[in-house]
């Protein structure tokens, strides 16, 4: 077996029950014009206690597929969210 994929993001949806929606960031360098580029994705990822909500930043690992696209865990919350406010899922990363 490979090693599990673990990224670090932010919560832009927990309106699911037992699942959350972490948005992911990553640099990478323009092939042709060598520009650092951001690259977003969006995994969904078990929550069974409930623990993230949105905004906040979190830990995830990969597993076994559990639904037709939930390949990932919360492993664990790093970082609350400070306010509603501040939780706008626009304005995230």
């Amino acid at each position: 077996m490979g090693k599990q994929k673990e990224f670090t993001g932010v919560v832009i949806s927990d309106k699911m029950q037992k699942t959350v929606v972490v948005k992911t960031m990553h640099l990478t360098r323009h092939a042709k014009y060598s520009k650092t580029v951001k690259l977003y994705n969006k995994f969904k990822a078990h929550d069974e206690k409930g623990m993230a909500k949105l905004g906040d930043t979190v830990s995830i690992v990969e597993t076994r597929p559990l639904s037709k696209d939930k390949h990932f865990i919360v492993k664990k919350v790093l970082k609350k969210a400070q306010s509603l406010q501040a939780a706008n899922p626009e304005e995230i990363v």
